[in-house]
């Protein structure tokens, strides 16, 4: 959690949980002040214990789901989800974070986990495209929302992988239409990709296929595919 975009409430909170004596951890969680699970949730949550912090985070939001030890037993929660790398499971809970407490001083934080969520969640090239673009959306809207946050300059790099991302799939797509000598549906995704993409690596591979496909007699443009042509 980044202590420069998350002032007042949930920093101070944490700095103070984390300050006070401590307690032993794994005791029964039974009956004990959310103030002492906060604690021990932390410290397994600092150890990389996320399960057992998990765990524990979920007893205060049972048990005390009214106090302020709530608001940071949610916040960490979505934190241990993402670091298990369970990403739709994180996702899903930075958005309920958000929903829950749209204003609230951690949200430039909770955005910019729920682009990451989204942009490890991309897969290959001739996979699905949706996390790559709804990543895409996510950092765009922490730039628009909150400027000048200390998560720029990592949202802006994760914009350019995701862009990157989803140039070499409209190649990927545009080669294989090439492959199987479906020239017009090639030329369009290379054109697509030169218009939406320009400034990726994958630009010039475009320009590439679209010159050999206007290197193609007329013929062969217009020839209409056999059987075979199909395999």
């Amino acid at each position: 959690m980044n202590i420069a975009d998350l002032k007042k409430p949930v920093v101070l909170l944490v700095l103070a949980l984390l300050l006070l004596a401590g307690c032993g951890l794994g005791k029964n969680q039974e009956e004990r002040p959310a103030e002492d699970l906060a604690k021990e949730g932390l410290q397994y949550y600092n150890l990389g214990k996320y399960y057992r912090a998990r765990e524990t985070f979920k007893v205060i939001m049972e048990r005390f789901p009214f106090s302020r030890y709530s608001l940071l037993a949610e916040l960490k929660s979505a934190d241990c989800e993402y670091y298990q790398k369970n990403y739709p499971e994180a996702l899903g809970l930075y958005e309920e974070y958000e929903k829950n407490h749209p204003t609230n001083e951690a949200m430039p934080y909770v955005l910019f986990q729920m682009g990451r969520s989204h942009f490890k969640q991309i897969d290959t090239v001739d996979r699905d495209t949706s996390q790559a673009k709804e990543a895409i959306k996510i950092f765009e809207r922490l730039l628009n929302t909150y400027p000048k946050t200390s998560y720029e300059a990592e949202s802006k790099i994760l914009i350019g992988r995701a862009r990157t991302f989803l140039a070499a799939h409209e190649l990927y797509v545009a080669n294989f239409y090439f492959r199987t000598k479906k020239y017009e549906e090639a030329k369009g995704r290379a054109e697509f990709l030169l218009t939406s993409y320009p400034d990726t690596p994958s630009a010039a591979e475009a320009r590439e296929l679209l010159a050999s496909i206007a290197a193609l007699p007329p013929e062969e443009l217009h020839r209409k595919k056999g059987f075979f042509d199909l395999y």
